[in-house]
């Protein structure tokens, strides 16, 4: 397994685990795990973010289906984890466990509304370079709400100031039916930049792939399609289910976060499935996302 990082700051088994916070408010470390059952017909995501210095955890566990189905378990003042990262709030608990750095991952979740158990089998691991932040495409396997589940999705890490109040952004990832994996992200801060993004060929390994950009097509505030632009090829990013989380900041600022289930047609007529965001704080629309020139 091939580890691609970006970064200057090192990558490691040890970047699994907790990290010591600075003194920022808003300093926040969080573990994604998103899922999308092989026919694009399931998929959820669960998030865990912590914020130390503000005293409170942030749980998310999401699961949709293509015909409208949505269960949410959603918790933004939950109690904050120890080193095991196992929460338990309002009629839930919930577990994430790193069985082997950089390659193996357990998800567990128990409640009234869903039931996760979900092994996550990493095929690559790749390293952002502006930010302390990796994401890892994955097999994932295991039980939904005690039913067998196969599929696909990506799990990552971060850790840093996340003020969600003021930067929108694009984050998009998917495993296409082929067997390739990509990835593409792309905050509006008013430059380009080389954006954080990969592609694994089937049966390859992780390759940073320079030039990305993205432009996406709204209806009022609800993305429609976004077209994801690598060197050479365009991808076309359409949404099935949305799974979108409302955010309160400790001043009551509000943001928007559409997130959804996707299917990815690519123009050499590839298809594939996973989860695209549309982060959107307050005046958004100031600063949205643009075609590219």
């Amino acid at each position: 397994m091939r580890i691609v990082n970006m970064g200057e700051w090192p990558l490691g088994p040890e970047d699994e685990h907790p990290h010591p916070p600075n003194g920022e408010l808003l300093w926040n470390e969080s573990w994604y795990y998103d899922f999308v059952s092989e026919d694009g017909d399931l998929g959820g995501y669960v998030r865990l973010g912590l914020y130390p210095n503000w005293g409170r955890a942030w749980y998310w566990a999401c699961l949709v289906t293509a015909d409208g189905g949505r269960t949410a378990v959603l918790d933004h003042e939950a109690p904050l984890p120890g080193e095991d990262l196992t929460v338990t709030g309002a009629g839930y608990t919930a577990a994430h466990h790193t069985t082997d750095p950089l390659r193996r991952a357990e998800v567990h979740l128990s409640s009234a509304a869903l039931s996760l158990d979900l092994t996550y089998e990493t095929a690559g691991v790749y390293g952002y370079a502006i930010t302390p932040r990796y994401e890892m495409p994955c097999e994932v396997t295991g039980t939904i709400d005690g039913r067998a589940f196969r599929g696909h999705g990506e799990r990552d890490h971060s850790w840093g100031v996340r003020d969600w109040w003021s930067i929108s952004w694009l984050w998009s990832s998917a495993r296409m039916r082929d067997g390739a994996y990509l990835h593409g992200m792309r905050a509006n801060v008013g430059l380009e930049l080389d954006w954080p993004a990969f592609q694994r060929p089937p049966g390859g390994e992780v390759v940073h792939v320079p030039g990305f950009s993205a432009a996406t097509t709204f209806d009022g505030d609800l993305p429609t399609e976004t077209v994801l632009r690598f060197p050479g090829h365009a991808t076309t990013v359409r949404p099935i289910a949305f799974a979108p989380v409302t955010l309160t900041s400790p001043g009551g600022a509000v943001a928007e976060f559409p997130r959804a289930m996707c299917r990815y047609e690519s123009e050499d007529g590839r298809v594939g499935f996973g989860w695209t965001e549309w982060h959107q704080p307050p005046d958004w629309r100031e600063h949205a996302w643009r075609p590219p020139v």
